[in-house]
């Protein structure tokens, strides 16, 4: 829209995909402006001048940086800290969506054939170590996937990675679907974690653009939540697919939700790091910013925490068809069903997590979680040793999956928070760390049980080690006296 004489355009100078992220934004183009001719002159050259934001406001030159929106009365107009506070409620609710689609293709791309585990051992007249190794190959594609993915994204914009890492992942689903022999599934396999590895670094880079502060931690534990369900849920509608269609159906699936999510990006997700903001990191190359970010303690300690919880949440997973369906007998659904009741946990977790963690600071949150985490663990060995059953390991493991919700979004707020300038880098180490490192331990389990069978027993002693290392991560690494609250 052309400015009259005298007023100020707020979106010409913006990227055409940023105009639809700030149209709900409020109008500037109707304060006057004085001509150059007519205005004042300032005495001290020295004064910063009033800067335009990407969100069509007037940034004023405060101690603290922040936006205020300028209306019928600028006195009175709201302060905006983030360009995300200028967003009207239906198009956050719109990119969480979004956004949270993106975060589970990765966990559906993992978990949604575990069911079949069996299955694939049958059909391929192989180990059950050698249908596992399929799913760490996966894991680590997803982790290295990240990191590259994470800094390209700093460096060239959301959007780019995003569409063409996806793209990867439809293929290699289509390449599963067909494998004729399990080698070539597990390249394919790897190929699929590469190709999955963009949507949750990227999201959560999304969302880092857009807020900070607390709530910046809402809409994490929002993406939390979805990282934290997507993966127990997904064995659920695995088993479900799997009295559908045959195994190779699954990666079908896959390859559609690929599809449906490229075009998503394509129509509906904006470029939320525009140029000039690209430019503002003063042409970082990709290893300053991995130093950047790798040279902060606290980052070094939520990392480690991170990667453990996820390996012990992974742990649990990879050996649970064998546990649940070989030893306890339990049918494809009724796997399914026990992921279902499991992923309430997390549910409580994530969403409780968010609410104590601005009150209280995540930090402290993480302090009471990675406790509970040890002990739920410990429990199930000793329930697993006093021949309790199956009731005897699904009660304590519910109480661990809790634990894990409440430490996922807190691990991912607490690094950053830290790194805003740095959001796809930070958000890609995080994600390669959890994953990667899970998927070098989860075998663990079958490697503890090469001669018994996986047991309890075997399962809950990597997720107590897991938990003991988050534990002293917490204390001697990031140490939580040492770690400010959370800004407003």
């Amino acid at each position: 829209m052309a400015s009259s004489p005298g007023r100020i355009d707020s979106t010409a100078h913006l990227p055409e995909l940023w105009k639809d992220v700030v149209s709900d934004a409020p109008r500037t183009d109707s304060i006057p402006v004085a001509p150059p001719e007519d205005r004042p002159i300032d005495d001290d050259a020295a004064a910063p001048q009033p800067e335009r934001t990407a969100t069509g406001s007037i940034r004023t030159s405060t101690a603290t940086g922040a936006i205020r929106t300028l209306g019928a009365n600028p006195a009175t107009a709201p302060i905006m800290l983030h360009p995300g506070d200028a967003i009207s409620l239906g198009r956050r609710t719109l990119y969480i969506i979004l956004l949270g689609a993106l975060t589970a293709l990765g966990p559906f791309t993992i978990d949604l054939y575990l069911p079949a585990f069996p299955v694939l051992e049958q059909d391929f007249q192989t180990t059950a170590a050698a249908i596992q190794l399929t799913l760490t190959g996966t894991m680590i594609g997803f982790a290295l996937g990240q990191l590259v993915v994470g800094p390209l994204s700093d460096k060239v914009g959301r959007r780019v990675p995003l569409i063409v890492v996806t793209a990867l992942h439809v293929l290699a689903s289509v390449g599963a679907a067909f494998a004729p022999d399990l080698a070539l599934l597990s390249v394919a396999r790897v190929l699929m974690g590469v190709g999955a590895a963009a949507g949750g670094v990227v999201a959560m880079a999304i969302v880092r653009d857009l807020f900070g502060g607390r709530r910046l931690v809402v809409m994490l534990s929002r993406l939390a939540l979805v990282s934290g369900v997507a993966p127990v849920i997904a064995p659920l509608i695995g088993s479900w697919l799997l009295t559908l269609m045959p195994w190779r159906g699954i990666f079908g699936v896959l390859a559609a939700y690929g599809v449906v999510m490229l075009l998503s990006t394509v129509l509906f997700i904006p470029e939320t790091l525009p140029v000039a903001r690209r430019q503002d990191r003063g042409g970082a190359t990709m290893l300053q910013r991995y130093r950047s970010v790798l040279s902060d303690r606290v980052f070094l300690g939520v990392l480690v925490i991170g990667g453990m919880t996820f390996s012990g949440l992974f742990s649990y997973l990879s050996a649970s068809p064998f546990l649940f369906q070989v030893t306890h007998g339990l049918d494809a659904q009724q796997y399914g069903l026990l992921f279902a009741v499991n992923s309430l946990g997390v549910v409580v977790g994530v969403q409780t997590a968010s609410r104590l963690a601005a009150r209280f600071g995540p930090q402290w949150v993480m302090a009471y979680s990675t406790a509970v985490l040890l002990l739920a663990g410990v429990a199930i060995i000793v329930t697993d040793q006093l021949g309790l059953g199956l009731w005897g390991t699904v009660i304590p493991l519910f109480v661990f999956m809790t634990a894990c919700g409440f430490t996922f979004p807190n691990v991912q707020v607490l690094a950053l928070d830290r790194h805003g300038k740095a959001a796809g880098t930070a958000a890609s180490i995080i994600g390669a760390t959890n994953f990667g490192v899970a998927g070098l331990i989860s075998p663990v389990v079958g490697w503890l049980s090469h001669d018994a069978g996986i047991t309890a027993t075997t399962m809950a002693s990597v997720m107590v080690g897991c938990a003991a290392i988050g534990i002293l991560s917490l204390w001697f690494v990031v140490r939580p006296r040492t770690v400010g609250m959370l800004t407003p």
